[in-house]
Protein backbone atom coordinates (compact mmCIF):
# COMPACT_ATOMS: atom_id res chain seq x y z
CA UNK A 1 0.00 0.00 0.00
CA UNK A 2 1.04 3.34 -0.81
CA UNK A 3 1.43 6.07 2.36
CA UNK A 4 -0.83 8.32 0.65
CA UNK A 5 -3.10 5.93 -1.29
CA UNK A 6 -6.22 7.97 -0.59
CA UNK A 7 -7.55 4.80 1.02
CA UNK A 8 -7.75 5.89 4.67
CA UNK A 9 -5.86 2.75 5.23
CA UNK A 10 -2.47 2.48 7.81
CA UNK A 11 1.13 2.74 6.14
CA UNK A 12 3.35 0.15 6.72
CA UNK A 13 7.47 0.78 7.28
CA UNK A 14 9.14 -0.03 3.78
CA UNK A 15 5.80 1.81 1.45
CA UNK A 16 6.29 4.02 -0.76
CA UNK A 17 5.01 7.59 0.36
CA UNK A 18 3.65 9.12 -2.33
CA UNK A 19 4.88 12.81 -3.31
CA UNK A 20 3.14 15.89 -1.72
CA UNK A 21 3.41 19.56 -1.61
CA UNK A 22 2.27 21.26 0.76
CA UNK A 23 1.81 25.07 2.24
CA UNK A 24 2.90 26.13 5.34
CA UNK A 25 0.69 28.65 7.21
CA UNK A 26 4.08 30.88 7.10
CA UNK A 27 3.51 30.21 3.10
CA UNK A 28 6.54 28.47 2.67
CA UNK A 29 6.42 25.34 0.22
CA UNK A 30 7.20 22.02 2.05
CA UNK A 31 7.95 18.85 -0.34
CA UNK A 32 7.93 15.80 1.03
CA UNK A 33 10.14 13.60 0.64
CA UNK A 34 12.68 16.31 0.68
CA UNK A 35 14.39 17.00 -2.04
CA UNK A 36 17.69 18.18 -0.01
CA UNK A 37 18.24 14.86 1.49
CA UNK A 38 16.91 15.28 4.59
CA UNK A 39 14.52 12.85 6.52
CA UNK A 40 11.31 14.43 7.32
CA UNK A 41 9.43 13.69 10.33
CA UNK A 42 6.10 13.95 9.53
CA UNK A 43 3.98 14.94 12.42
CA UNK A 44 0.12 14.38 12.84
CA UNK A 45 -1.08 16.35 15.73
CA UNK A 46 -4.21 17.37 17.18
CA UNK A 47 -5.81 20.63 16.91
CA UNK A 48 -3.51 24.11 17.43
CA UNK A 49 -3.94 25.42 20.97
CA UNK A 50 -4.09 21.79 22.44
CA UNK A 51 -2.07 21.07 25.80
CA UNK A 52 -1.36 17.76 24.75
CA UNK A 53 0.25 18.88 21.76
CA UNK A 54 2.14 22.14 23.16
CA UNK A 55 3.79 19.02 26.01
CA UNK A 56 5.09 17.42 23.60
CA UNK A 57 6.38 19.97 20.94
CA UNK A 58 8.14 21.70 23.91
CA UNK A 59 10.04 18.52 23.58
CA UNK A 60 11.18 18.83 19.92
CA UNK A 61 11.83 22.41 20.25
CA UNK A 62 14.37 21.62 23.22
CA UNK A 63 15.91 19.72 20.92
CA UNK A 64 15.39 20.73 17.37
CA UNK A 65 19.28 21.73 17.15
CA UNK A 66 19.93 17.92 17.77
CA UNK A 67 16.99 16.98 15.18
CA UNK A 68 18.49 18.98 12.62
CA UNK A 69 21.86 17.96 13.22
CA UNK A 70 20.99 14.16 12.86
CA UNK A 71 19.74 15.00 9.24
CA UNK A 72 15.52 15.84 10.07
CA UNK A 73 13.64 18.24 9.32
CA UNK A 74 10.42 18.52 11.27
CA UNK A 75 7.07 18.98 9.79
CA UNK A 76 4.07 19.51 11.75
CA UNK A 77 0.26 18.95 10.61
CA UNK A 78 -3.00 19.99 12.88
CA UNK A 79 -6.27 19.49 11.48
CA UNK A 80 -6.36 23.50 12.81
CA UNK A 81 -7.25 26.24 10.29
CA UNK A 82 -4.34 28.34 8.93
CA UNK A 83 -6.09 31.21 11.27
CA UNK A 84 -5.92 29.35 14.02
CA UNK A 85 -2.12 27.89 13.36
CA UNK A 86 -0.99 31.37 12.47
CA UNK A 87 -1.06 32.42 16.69
CA UNK A 88 1.35 29.86 17.20
CA UNK A 89 3.76 29.96 14.22
CA UNK A 90 6.20 32.08 15.42
CA UNK A 91 6.46 30.56 18.53
CA UNK A 92 8.07 27.45 16.38
CA UNK A 93 10.64 26.89 13.85
CA UNK A 94 9.40 24.08 11.65
CA UNK A 95 6.54 24.43 9.12
CA UNK A 96 3.11 24.24 10.41
CA UNK A 97 0.51 22.52 8.24
CA UNK A 98 -3.46 23.57 8.33
CA UNK A 99 -5.58 20.17 7.42
CA UNK A 100 -9.40 21.18 9.03
CA UNK A 101 -10.89 18.86 7.00
CA UNK A 102 -8.38 16.44 8.21
CA UNK A 103 -7.63 15.20 4.75
CA UNK A 104 -4.37 14.23 5.03
CA UNK A 105 -4.91 12.40 7.75
CA UNK A 106 -7.63 9.94 6.62
CA UNK A 107 -5.40 9.47 3.46
CA UNK A 108 -2.32 8.49 5.84
CA UNK A 109 -4.77 6.29 8.23
CA UNK A 110 -4.63 8.46 11.71
CA UNK A 111 -7.71 8.24 13.38
CA UNK A 112 -9.66 9.65 16.01
CA UNK A 113 -11.07 7.36 18.94
CA UNK A 114 -13.46 8.79 21.63
CA UNK A 115 -11.08 7.49 24.50
CA UNK A 116 -8.48 9.60 23.16
CA UNK A 117 -8.20 11.10 26.21
CA UNK A 118 -8.57 8.86 28.87
CA UNK A 119 -5.19 7.62 29.49
CA UNK A 120 -3.20 8.21 32.36
CA UNK A 121 0.03 9.70 29.95
CA UNK A 122 -2.65 11.92 28.24
CA UNK A 123 -4.27 13.53 31.10
CA UNK A 124 -0.62 14.22 32.97
CA UNK A 125 0.55 15.36 29.63
CA UNK A 126 -2.67 18.02 29.45
CA UNK A 127 -2.19 19.00 33.04
CA UNK A 128 1.10 19.77 32.36
CA UNK A 129 0.80 21.33 28.77
CA UNK A 130 -2.10 23.47 30.57
CA UNK A 131 -0.12 24.69 33.59
CA UNK A 132 2.79 25.31 31.17
CA UNK A 133 0.71 27.60 29.24
CA UNK A 134 -0.93 29.41 32.20
CA UNK A 135 2.47 30.13 32.99
CA UNK A 136 4.12 31.77 30.54
CA UNK A 137 0.86 32.55 29.39
CA UNK A 138 1.88 30.95 26.25
CA UNK A 139 -1.83 29.78 24.87
CA UNK A 140 -3.47 32.92 22.54
CA UNK A 141 -6.85 31.05 23.16
CA UNK A 142 -7.67 31.46 26.67
CA UNK A 143 -6.96 29.12 29.33
CA UNK A 144 -8.45 25.88 27.73
CA UNK A 145 -7.49 26.42 24.39
CA UNK A 146 -10.57 26.91 21.66
CA UNK A 147 -13.75 25.53 22.75
CA UNK A 148 -14.76 23.57 19.68
CA UNK A 149 -11.39 22.98 17.68
CA UNK A 150 -11.55 22.07 13.92
CA UNK A 151 -11.66 18.52 13.47
CA UNK A 152 -12.88 17.84 17.35
CA UNK A 153 -11.20 17.18 20.57
CA UNK A 154 -10.87 12.89 19.65
CA UNK A 155 -7.80 13.01 17.20
CA UNK A 156 -5.07 11.07 17.59
CA UNK A 157 -1.81 11.83 16.51
CA UNK A 158 0.67 9.71 14.32
CA UNK A 159 4.39 10.23 13.20
CA UNK A 160 5.77 9.49 10.29
CA UNK A 161 9.65 9.22 9.49
CA UNK A 162 10.09 9.98 5.83
CA UNK A 163 13.42 8.88 3.88
CA UNK A 164 15.09 10.73 1.41
CA UNK A 165 14.33 8.29 -1.34
CA UNK A 166 10.83 8.57 -0.29
CA UNK A 167 10.06 5.31 1.77
CA UNK A 168 8.10 5.12 5.11
CA UNK A 169 11.55 4.39 7.12
CA UNK A 170 9.32 4.32 10.45
CA UNK A 171 5.69 5.11 11.51
CA UNK A 172 3.63 5.33 14.63
CA UNK A 173 -0.10 5.86 14.79
CA UNK A 174 -0.61 6.45 18.26
CA UNK A 175 -3.42 4.80 20.64
CA UNK A 176 -4.27 7.53 22.72
CA UNK A 177 -3.66 11.60 22.55
CA UNK A 178 0.10 11.40 24.01
CA UNK A 179 1.30 8.42 22.31
CA UNK A 180 3.86 9.49 19.55
CA UNK A 181 7.54 9.29 19.83
CA UNK A 182 10.05 11.34 21.93
CA UNK A 183 13.06 12.39 20.51
CA UNK A 184 15.05 9.77 21.27
CA UNK A 185 12.58 7.19 19.70
CA UNK A 186 12.71 9.20 16.86
CA UNK A 187 16.87 10.05 16.63
CA UNK A 188 16.68 5.94 16.82
CA UNK A 189 14.68 5.39 13.81
CA UNK A 190 16.63 7.65 11.84
CA UNK A 191 19.85 6.08 12.74
CA UNK A 192 19.34 3.01 14.01
CA UNK A 193 22.70 1.13 15.57
CA UNK A 194 23.74 -1.69 13.38
CA UNK A 195 22.90 -5.63 14.70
Amino acid sequence: MHATSGTGDQARAGDAFSPLELTATSGQLVTIPDPAGNFIHLQLRRFAGCPICNQHLRSILTRHDEIRSAGIREVVVFHSTAAELAKHEADLPFPLIADPERELYRRLGAGRRPGSLLSTRALRAAIAGQTAALGNRSTKRGALGPVKPAGGRLGLPADFLIAPGGRVAALKYGRHAYDQWTVDELLDHAHPVPA
